[in-house]
């Protein structure tokens, strides 16, 4: 009955942040979770009519409609019961890998559990906004920043230097496992020098700052090397992605991808398996 409460309120946050998504102008207007940003009532994009509460019900109303509007008929787009789909598992799976993982019970796993939801759910966030305009917003980048800095002082001195990693004991192979904060402040500092090469080199066509100022705090957070391992992932999946993409003639060699949904796919690649990759890599 927990998972089911927890996936339930998952959905209901989901379907808040891709109205947040879809409405957010990238800061023209509002600044992001403004009320003015969000807007007054949901409504069919296509009618205008204003949605009833029974036609708001994450997930289920999509499915009971047919995925139409119930007035004119018109189609509701796939990210929306996406978008709150991957929400609902991200409330579920996130506590069950930090019971698995940690071994924390009380309150040190509903703080574990809580902070690294909301990193995801942040993450989603940005990601849905980056997708749809290419922009990563500051307010997003202070938020993980602030997570983070809450994260190592309430959260990781509990655990003890030797276990904040989520690579085990593999992160030992990797120093600067003996202070917590000195880990995951050269994190940050390391991620912030990568990105802000990469961009140096490439005169801001490779990368973009935005993508900068999202590996700083997600380093911040992440700690050394989870992040190191992140980027990496991100750079593989970004690229698969962006040959499928050209095979597909959806984008030319010349053409560009927003990074920061890798990003954010390679820190939960970390977070769920990031263990069991290194594992399997070092055996080999």
């Amino acid at each position: 009955m927990l998972w089911l409460i927890l996936f339930v309120f998952g959905l209901a946050i989901g379907s808040f942040l891709n109205v947040v998504a879809l409405r957010y102008d990238g800061g023209l207007t509002a600044p992001l979770f403004s009320p003015r940003a969000i807007g007054g009532r949901s409504h069919c994009p296509q009618c205008g009519r204003t949605l009833r509460w029974f036609e708001l019900v994450p997930l289920a109303s999509y499915i009971i409609q047919g995925g139409a509007c119930r007035n004119c008929g018109a189609k509701i787009g796939l990210q929306y019961p996406v978008a709150e789909l991957i929400s609902g598992l991200i409330f579920v799976f996130v506590p069950l890998r930090i019971m698995a993982a940690s071994g924390a019970g009380g309150a040190l796993f509903i703080g574990l559990a809580a902070f690294w939801v909301i990193a995801f759910e942040m993450l989603f966030l940005m990601s849905l906004i980056d997708i749809r305009l290419g922009i990563i917003p500051d307010g997003l980048n202070i938020s993980v920043f602030v997570l983070a800095l809450f994260f190592n002082i309430f959260v990781g001195g509990s655990l003890g230097a030797a276990n904040h990693s989520l690579l085990g004991a593999y992160a030992s192979v990797f120093g600067l496992q003996s202070n917590l904060w000195v880990n995951h402040i050269a994190a940050a500092l390391l991620a912030g020098a990568f990105f802000g090469l990469l961009i140096a080199i490439t005169r801001g066509r490779g990368m973009g700052f935005g993508d900068l100022k999202l590996a700083v705090p997600l380093g911040f957070l992440m700690g050394w090397p989870d992040i190191l391992i992140a980027a990496a992932f991100a750079f593989v999946i970004g690229a698969i992605a962006g040959l499928i993409a050209i095979a597909s003639r959806r984008r030319t060699m010349k053409g560009s991808l927003p990074f920061g949904p890798f990003f954010a796919l390679g820190a939960a690649v970390v977070f769920f398996f990031g263990y069991q990759i290194l594992q399997w890599y070092l055996r080999i």
